[in-house]
């Protein structure tokens, strides 16, 4: 219990992350799967928490909603990621920044340019409707899309 605590002073893990931790330095499972609960019951532990703190990461590290799914599926966290209104806002605001710090203002030159450009929001994890709508208005303001 001492180890997964050390841990979790250090930094949010999900169940799974911890679990895999543990058994990697030899506990045995049913002792793993005991430290774990109790650890959930007294709230040191919570895979809710560690999603938000992931969701909080990733928009700061420039990452769209897709990028985060994986990061949360490969963490065994099965809490889905929400797409309100509020949030649907954040990523197309995340996906505007990111665009603009690279590419600036510039609209694509041509279809090859466009789709470098697309590759690029792609591969950061960001949804094809919020490229298009980046790639549509480049200049576009992200403080804009929470008015």
């Amino acid at each position: 219990m001492s180890m997964a605590l050390r841990l979790l002073a250090r930094r949010e893990y999900s169940r799974k992350e911890l679990q895999d931790k543990l058994l990697h330095a030899g506990f045995a499972a049913p002792q793993v799967q005991t430290v774990l609960d109790s650890l959930q019951t007294a709230g040191y532990q919570n895979d809710q928490r560690y999603a938000e703190m992931l969701r909080r990461t990733r928009l700061k590290q420039g990452h769209g909603p897709l990028r985060l799914r994986q990061d949360l599926r490969r963490a065994g966290v099965e809490i889905e990621v929400g797409e309100g209104e509020e949030q649907a806002l954040d990523w197309q605001a995340q996906a505007q920044a990111v665009y603009r710090k690279r590419f600036g203002d510039s609209t694509p030159e041509d279809a090859r340019d466009y789709a470098r450009r697309a590759r690029f929001l792609a591969g950061r994890g960001f949804l094809p409707e919020q490229i298009r709508r980046v790639l549509a208005d480049p200049g576009k303001n992200p403080d804009d899309f929470n008015d």
